[in-house]
């Protein structure tokens, strides 16, 4: 059998359907975000960085950096191993407790990324607790849905952001049975924000533990940058928080809090903890510097939120449409595999623009759409050098536009 001609089939039917994905080779300008230099054919040139998950540009910041270099001179590059074998890095321990204190939980447990620390725990709770039942949100993210299958225990998918679905479907479970609630505080392409306070009503009165992934908004929301759940005062009533490292705290890595007993459970049982080599200690201590900075400076989220704002009106006064929401994310929608791409493609070609296409699978296919997340460090220039690129893309492509 001709195994590479399979593949080749499938891969064919992707670039017809507009969604085969290629990736832009960027290097990103140290000091100068979102500034990054692309290498096309090694001939290097300069674009502008619209779509990161560095949401406030602090794999930048001077303290980040200079808390990294500290941590590689001190410790050298790698963690050496898991740590149960090669040893409790210092620099972890501090940066649970970092991660703790920022939650307000008991204890903190770091994973090698967002993605792995949602599959770790979900699956281990799933699995380890008897009869366990984990209630999830439709739109809860892949990182989350692939734990829960690990978990191989009974699921059910409560309707999007809709309290009332997830009463009925408890009220179903039996009592005695460990119930696990999971839902995101941001939702990552639409950039709505769950009624996380109806929610945990909803929970407490049946009993159920609740899951809570805010990785979209650590660092963007709340006084201290604890994530949508410290801005509505509700980070106590939550069982488990879990975060990431990689976007507005600018690192990688991922993490999950809560009480001294649960997060013992998850280290102790957590297959995608015990086997996997720590993160590097320069990058626990870059974190931890970034997490310690956001927690007493609201200047980038203020300035991010300004930008957010300045795009969303000028994308009205041109008639782009755009899909509302109280977050930080603009998805300026196409509707169009095919558009979708092309419009991302002479952005970065012929205007220096990046910005990702968001196709089917990871959005419903007729939805797609371009994801902007301004940052603070995104300039007035910047913006109007956007506009006046979308406003001709969209005339060029005959796309419709919005009604004011």
């Amino acid at each position: 059998m001709d195994y590479d001609a399979l593949f080749g089939e499938r891969l064919e039917a992707l670039r017809k359907e507009g969604n085969y994905r290629v990736f832009a080779e960027l290097e990103r300008l140290s000091g100068d975000f979102p500034r990054a230099r692309r290498y096309v054919a090694e001939r290097p040139s300069e674009v502008t960085v619209w779509c990161s998950n560095d949401y406030l540009g602090m794999g930048q910041h001077p303290a980040v950096l200079a808390a990294m270099h500290e941590a590689i001179d001190r410790c050298g590059a790698g963690a050496g191993g898991t740590r149960n074998i090669s040893g409790n890095t210092h620099d972890h321990v501090l940066l649970e407790r970092e991660l703790a204190d920022l939650h307000g939980k008991a204890a903190a447990l770091l994973f090698t990324s967002g993605y792995v620390s949602n599959w770790a725990a979900l699956s281990t709770l799933g699995s380890r607790l008897p009869g366990c039942v984990i209630l999830s949100d439709a739109l809860n993210h892949a990182s989350m849905i692939e734990g829960i299958r690990h978990a191989r225990c009974e699921k059910r998918i409560w309707r999007h952001n809709d309290p009332r679905d997830l009463d009925r479907q408890l009220s179903q479970v039996g009592p005695d049975r460990p119930k696990v609630v999971a839902f995101e505080s941001v939702y990552s392409m639409d950039g709505d924000i769950a009624p996380i306070g109806e929610i945990l009503d909803v929970a407490e009165a049946h009993g159920a533990m609740t899951y809570l992934d805010e990785v979209h908004a650590v660092g963007l929301y709340g006084p201290r940058g604890g994530g949508v759940a410290e801005e509505m005062g509700l980070m106590d009533r939550v069982t488990l928080i879990e975060g990431t490292l990689g976007k507005a705290f600018g690192v990688v890595g991922g993490y999950i809090t809560g009480s001294a007993a649960l997060v013992d459970f998850i280290r102790s049982f957590a297959s995608g903890f015990i086997f996997t080599t720590a993160l590097p200690p320069a990058v626990a201590a870059g974190a931890r510097a970034s997490i310690a900075h956001l927690k007493v400076s609201g200047v980038e989220r203020q300035r991010q939120r300004e930008m957010v704002r300045k795009l969303r009106t000028r994308l009205d006064a041109l008639g782009i449409p755009h899909l509302p929401n109280p977050s930080h994310i603009v998805p300026v929608m196409v509707k169009d595999p095919v558009k979708c791409k092309m419009i991302s493609d002479i952005l970065l070609d012929d205007y220096g623009i990046y910005v990702q296409p968001i196709n089917y699978p990871t959005v419903p296919k007729g939805l797609e759409r371009l994801r902007f997340t301004p940052s603070p460090l995104h300039g007035d220039a910047d913006l109007e050098h956007l506009l006046q690129a979308l406003s001709a893309l969209w005339s060029h492509c005959a796309l419709a536009r919005a009604v004011a």
